[in-house]
Parts: structure tokens; C-alpha cells; sequence
């Protein structure tokens, strides 16, 4: 039974540290908004004949 425990307590403990990083990432992390133009050919508006 220790042995679970410590288990636990170690995957809680990593589960906790990636909920950290997840958190930190999301608020201290700022991203740059920019514009983006993609060209899309004529011939994808075509609908192909089967």
C-alpha cells in the first residue's frame, strides 16, 4: 500500500507541474496578432465532374 501512495503522489506532483506550465503558458505568454493573405486558385471553385 505505501507504495500506491507514493505513486500517487509522484503522478499528482507531475500532473501539477504540467498544470503549472499549461497556466503560465496561457497567461504570461504574449502572442503577436498579424494579418495573414493565402491565395486560393481559381480551380479549387470549380466543382469536378465525376
Amino acid at each position: 500500500m505505501p507504495s500506491l501512495f507514493r505513486f500517487l503522489i509522484f503522478a499528482g506532483l507531475i500532473g501539477g507541474l504540467a498544470y503549472a506550465g499549461v497556466f503560465a503558458l496561457a497567461n504570461f505568454v504574449k502572442s503577436q496578432p498579424r494579418e495573414i493573405t493565402v491565395t486560393v486558385p481559381p480551380d479549387k471553385f470549380v466543382k469536378q465532374q465525376q
